[in-house]
């Protein structure tokens, strides 16, 4: 049996799009199954939220304007709901401690499990308007997915979890990554970001496992 395609997928978890792509990597499961396997890594966007709105929303209404496009973003997307209170009453000061917990999950347990809590971590936020830039929120979410906070917090405390934290935030800066979310395929040479839709997605992956990887480039 060949490797699968290894899909290296780059996000924040407080990225709307990365919200609405859940679906999507579902979808290409079901399509899929085990050709291919889907990689989660993280990037610094929402590393500073204050310093994000002021910067890119500063004139067009901060947290609140901010909050509003989200809610428009989404409105097209019934598998992607969003809470109206989503920025404008409950505003994370970071993503950063539930990138760290996902990678801390990771290490400790497996990416299956970091997966669904990523999952769980995304539905809190923009449906329960759960703060998760508290690192006591996250570790609950951890524990209410049957995952141990001591084990958890033990991988923080030693750094483990930070480290491969700041490796992704390193390799998302070194390839070039433009936003979120977005999926590199055939090591890197394809890389699609954004809003990609489902058969987008779906056709690039079709082409990369039709073709062998030494027909990747002609030079």
């Amino acid at each position: 049996m060949s490797s699968p395609l290894v899909i290296d997928y780059y996000s924040d978890v407080l990225c709307i799009w990365a919200w609405i792509s859940q679906r999507r990597i579902v979808e290409l499961k079901e399509q899929w199954g085990d050709k291919i396997e889907i990689r989660y890594h993280y990037l610094n966007l929402f590393g500073d939220t204050k310093s994000r709105m002021a910067e890119q929303w500063g004139e067009r209404g901060g947290f609140e304007g901010f909050g509003q496009h989200v809610i428009e973003a989404a409105a097209p997307y019934d598998n992607a709901p969003v809470n109206t209170d989503v920025w404008k009453h409950v505003r994370p000061l970071t993503s950063a401690n539930a990138h760290v917990v996902l990678k801390a999950v990771t290490l400790m347990y497996s990416a299956e499990a970091s997966e669904k809590l990523a999952i769980q971590i995304q539905h809190s936020f923009f449906v329960d308007c759960v703060d998760i830039g508290v690192l006591e929120n996250v570790l609950s979410l951890a524990e209410n997915t049957g995952l141990d906070r001591e084990k958890i917090k033990l991988s923080i405390e030693s750094g483990a979890a930070t480290a491969a934290l700041m490796l992704d935030y390193k390799n998302a800066k070194d390839l070039n990554i433009k936003g979120s979310p977005s999926w590199l395929m055939n090591n890197g040479r394809q890389t699609l970001f954004g809003n990609v839709g489902y058969r987008i997605l779906n056709a690039n992956i079709k082409e990369v496992l039709e073709r062998p990887m030494q027909e990747a480039s002609w030079c």
